[in-house]
């Protein structure tokens, strides 16, 4: 009975994330389909970017600029930009190991740093990314600078172009629920990783790490490897999540890796409760769909309430998000789903 139970939950979890486009696309229209894609790709951006400030207490304020890695190095393999038209499937694995290698490059020379020096160094680097990607179309054109790349190839799995429907037993499921499927998939593989990296001796390697280096370094841990694995991979999730998201959008641009998204997945992880991977999912999850809803339902509720639009959508929007993160910094500052251990010590300091 204790082993059934368990089995009925998570058959009754996949049969939900089965079904989840489906419902939404009936009931909400697909463009809340399209909506649920790109909060999954936020989430394992939140669980790489989880790795190095959760794991490790490694405070990154350029993680955006490993998703840009991803995005860009799939974007020049797989578009008519250079007349290479790579499978995802041999992209996807090369996004990884570059955004790896990346990491690597920006932890090295940062393992002095703490705090918010190690911040300023990281928000540094991610704006240089940002920048030679916008200034690398001359003398030689290798970015197409501000006008992005075009005519992407869209994620195959199968020999089936996402960006088409499905023909199944008469039933036509459209491209977005299809990248919705890939990407529940990837997500799960990255949250099995990240668990086992959790509970192994590398993930209490970088907690000890993260609760004082100092101690940890005196018991043995080699801090300068732990630490650069932690960038490693942490980065790697980035890159995988910058393929699919340029196999998605088919078209990439600098505009789309500027210092706020790196800001935003960083609220992700702390808003959510960093360290603990539900506590991450859900603020990820929370971050990608409300700002939505609110850019959606303020102008229609306003016009409701007052007759007329007073405040401009967009701008309420940024007002009431920025006030959301206010209070609950205020009342949940270990984040809305923290760990035991988190909320344990968060009680501790209140009661002294």
């Amino acid at each position: 009975m204790l082993k059934a139970k368990p089995f009925a939950g998570v058959l009754l979890a996949g049969l939900a994330l089965a079904a989840l486009p489906f419902v939404v696309g009936a009931g909400m229209g697909n463009a809340w389909v399209r909506v649920l894609d790109f909060a999954l790709l936020y989430i394992m951006l939140a669980l790489g970017l989880n790795i190095v400030v959760g794991f490790a207490g490694l405070l990154d304020l350029g993680y955006i600029a490993f998703y840009a890695i991803g995005a860009y190095l799939y974007a020049l393999l797989a578009s008519p930009h250079f007349g290479l038209h790579w499978p995802a499937w041999a992209i996807l694995p090369l996004g990884a190991a570059v955004a790896g290698l990346f990491g690597i490059l920006l932890g090295a020379p940062t393992l002095r740093l703490r705090g918010d020096y190690l911040a300023i160094v990281t928000l540094g680097f991610g704006e240089i990314i940002r920048i030679f990607l916008n200034n690398l179309n001359s003398p030689v054109n290798i970015t197409n600078g501000p006008q992005g790349i075009a005519r992407i190839d869209a994620l195959n799995v199968g020999g089936h172009s996402l960006a088409q429907p499905l023909q199944f037993f008469g039933l036509s499921i459209p491209g977005i629920y299809l990248s919705y499927y890939l990407f529940v998939f990837l997500a799960l593989a990255i949250i099995f990783i990240t668990l086992r990296l959790e509970d192994s001796r590398i993930g209490r390697a970088w907690v000890a790490i993260r609760e004082d280096e100092i101690a940890a370094k005196a018991c043995g841990i080699n801090t300068r490897n732990i630490k650069l694995l932690a960038f490693a991979m942490g980065a790697s999730f980035g890159g995988v999540a910058g393929g699919l998201f340029a196999g998605f959008q088919e078209f990439v641009s600098p505009e789309s890796f500027s210092l706020m998204e790196s800001v935003m997945v960083l609220c992700m992880v702390v808003i959510g409760g960093m360290g603990h991977i539900p506590g991450v999912i859900l603020g990820g999850l929370l971050l990608a769909v409300l700002p939505e809803a609110l850019r959606h339902g303020a102008g229609p509720a306003q016009q409701a309430l007052f007759g007329r639009v007073l405040l401009d959508p967009e701008s309420l929007r940024i007002l009431a998000f920025g006030l959301a993160l206010i209070l609950v910094m205020i009342y949940r500052p270990a984040g809305l789903w923290p760990s035991p251990t988190r909320r344990r010590e968060f009680a501790k300091a209140d009661g002294s």
